[in-house]
């Protein structure tokens, strides 16, 4: 029988075997009907236990390739466009496998924080970034009861950890699929969106929503972007889907640790996350497998430790202290001046194109 309402989750994987289970159940129990889920150049296991689920009908898989002129998330963004999935779905909701949608109006479902702003067409919901706790050592236990210090809820610098995802009705108005939000030429594609408190936002939406106030008010995006000590050396040797010639290094590891404040309110649902999980490894074959994937990532970091760069990583890591909060006052200045040396930037290239 068709849900009364499809909402399809769009993301890309590669080498993310132990983190499948815990953010699948967590996404089905908040009201996530339909997944897509993309995998490329996976070596453990990540591609077959994808294929397992999809046999048993928890997501649609397709494979894959980097390589090209395209990044392969963009490949992945393209081929989703086609999928009948994408064509069937009432909303369409893109993120990582490192992001939880975290919503506080109402019971914490999707449709609570659809009857909150019944009017919007979107939502732009910010990321909240969350550090390592102090977490060296990767455990097989859920991200989301591990990690829970976080940034505030007013921040505005370093710009990538304010960023968004969008998660929007199907509706007519829209291109392509995008990272950040679909892409569009319609100058009212994104009229009647609204952020994490439920406000309006502009037509013109980047990928940055800059605001001095807190921003949570309905929903935020867990964003356990950096994990513990050990899983973010992995994370250092796979690199960016989107950016590959950018790395991942202490700058990524600085913009994001963030343990300022507390934040358990997703643990409402830890039981049913861990429900959730334990059915899906009722079969064997997925138990199997995820154990594979856990064995392959303390290899994995075993080896990385035992290979200079990558120890020092670890080892600058530990030195570092957690991710300051600047002033307001200084975040603003910083953020203003990044713009203006963008907007230089931009200028340059046109009248250079124009010579």
């Amino acid at each position: 029988m068709r849900p009364a309402l499809r909402i399809l989750a769009i993301t890309t994987m590669r080498n993310e075997a132990p983190f499948i289970l815990e953010w699948l159940a967590y996404h089905q129990h908040i009201g996530v009907t339909d997944f897509i889920v993309f995998s490329n150049d996976c070596e453990d296991g990540t591609d077959a236990m994808l294929d397992r689920l999809d046999a048993m009908g928890v997501l649609s898989h397709v494979r894959n390739h980097s390589g090209g002129k395209k990044t392969v998330q963009w490949r992945a963004l393209t081929k989703a466009g086609r999928h009948p999935l994408v064509q069937d779905a009432d909303w369409v909701y893109g993120t990582d496998v490192d992001e939880f949608l975290c919503i506080h109006a109402g019971d914490g479902m999707i449709a609570d924080l659809m009857m909150a702003a019944p009017e919007a067409q979107g939502f732009a919901i910010p990321w909240r970034m969350f550090g390592n706790a102090g977490i060296q050592v990767f455990d097989d236990a859920p991200l989301t009861e591990q990690f829970t210090k976080a940034a505030p809820e007013a921040l505005v610098w370093p710009w990538r950890a304010v960023q968004y995802k969008s998660l929007y009705r199907q509706c007519g108005r829209y291109d392509k699929l995008g990272i950040h939000r679909p892409k569009t030429a319609q100058v009212d594609a994104l009229a009647d969106w609204v952020d994490g408190n439920g406000n309006a936002l502009p037509r013109h939406l980047g990928t940055v929503v800059p605001t001095t106030a807190p921003r949570y008010g309905l929903a935020q995006i867990n964003h356990y972007a950096i994990g513990s000590v050990e899983s973010f050396l992995v994370k250092a040797a796979r690199g960016k889907p989107n950016h590959t010639s950018d790395p991942i290094d202490l700058a990524y590891w600085s913009d994001r640790n963030f343990n300022t404040v507390t934040d358990t309110r997703i643990q409402r649902h830890s039981a049913a996350i861990r429900e959730g999980i334990a059915a899906f490894k009722q079969d064997d074959v997925i138990a199997e497998l995820h154990q594979a994937g856990v064995a392959w990532r303390k290899a994995k970091i075993d080896a990385l430790l035992h290979s200079s760069d990558y120890f020092y990583l670890m080892a600058r890591i530990r030195q570092m202290p957690d991710t300051p909060i600047l002033e307001m006052s200084e975040q603003v200045s910083l953020l203003k001046q990044l713009f203006a040396i963008r907007r230089a930037i931009t200028q340059q290239k046109r009248d250079e194109k124009y010579q």
